[in-house]
């Protein structure tokens, strides 16, 4: 990536990052960066809000664990 797509890639996310702050997100830089970086390979957006929703609920337990993973599978269309 050249100096000037470097930049422009910094300032898009920085005026991401600026307006999940604003909307009160609670997404940190890092985890906004990959969601992103997701869209970008085409992960359908409203899959990626869903499974950032069920993240922010209460941990599963080790019994649900797989059954949650098989979910998250399906909303991503893995």
């Amino acid at each position: 990536m050249d100096q000037e797509a470097a930049r422009t890639a910094r300032e898009s996310l920085d005026l991401a990052f600026h307006m999940s702050n604003v909307l009160d997100s609670g997404i940190d830089r890092h985890t906004l960066s990959v969601l992103i970086a997701l869209c970008d390979m085409g992960v359908n957006p409203e899959a990626l809000a869903a499974v950032v929703k069920e993240l922010r609920r209460e941990p599963p337990s080790s019994e649900t664990n797989l059954t949650w993973m098989a979910s998250c599978d399906r909303w991503l269309g893995v």
